[in-house]
């Protein structure tokens, strides 16, 4: 089965591990919400459009579905998420030309050096992580001085929650809690923002189903 995301480099749908309850990568391969899940990778795409770096980190990397595109724009990819098959994940990625070097742990607190990435990407990843002001923190040190941190986070609205329940019988509530809330504030206390993507383009915030963001470091 084919995505209908031809304008995406994605691990297929064969190569897929189930790295844990809230990895639905599956979901990029489905009529109807494969195109929904699809456009959080097309807004990292279009913030990365002519963008080369030398280091590039993913933050919750799951089954490595999106790495194979960001690979496009570093010279070398990272990754990083609490699940412990890096190494299965690693040999599906070199299945597909993409050697990729991923850790098991969390976002709090990475054992990488200052300085050391021109791209940190999270696409629907900060929702889960238990100490965000941590996460800002550590991307902060670890980003190169003029390095971006790429966010890309769900909506919330009434709406939004019932179309996820009838498309996956998924609740936002039990996967979120209140922690979408959050995330935007927090990351505004340590960033600024750069580019400012949403999707769908246009419309009320009822309906924006994500939000992409293009954050630099904001002096401490």
């Amino acid at each position: 089965m084919k995505t209908d995301a031809k304008d995406l480099k994605l691990l297929p749908l064969t190569s897929l591990i189930k790295t844990g309850e809230v990895d639905h990568a599956d979901w990029n391969y489905r009529p109807v919400l494969g195109t929904i899940s699809c456009s959080r990778f097309r807004l990292v795409k279009k913030m990365l459009v002519e963008k080369h770096g030398e280091r590039l980190l993913e933050i919750g990397y799951g089954s490595g579905v999106f790495l194979p595109e960001l690979a496009n724009h570093a010279d070398k990819v990272y990754g990083v998420d609490i699940h412990e098959k890096t190494a299965e994940v690693a040999e599906r990625l070199l299945e597909v030309n993409v050697d990729a070097e991923l850790v098991s742990g969390g976002a709090e607190k990475m054992k990488w050096e200052n300085n050391s990435f021109d791209f940190v990407v999270a696409v629907s990843a900060l929702e889960f992580v238990s100490d965000l002001d941590a996460v800002c923190r550590e991307v902060k040190r670890i980003l190169k001085p003029n390095g971006s941190f790429m966010v890309v986070t769900p909506g919330k609205s009434p709406l939004l929650d019932f179309g996820l329940k009838v498309l996956t019988g998924k609740s936002a509530k039990e996967d979120f809690a209140d922690r979408r809330e959050i995330i935007l504030p927090t990351l505004l206390k340590h960033f600024s923002t750069k580019q400012k993507l949403t999707y769908p383009r246009h419309g009320a915030s009822l309906v924006k189903l994500y939000t992409a963001l293009e954050l630099t470091p904001l002096a401490d």
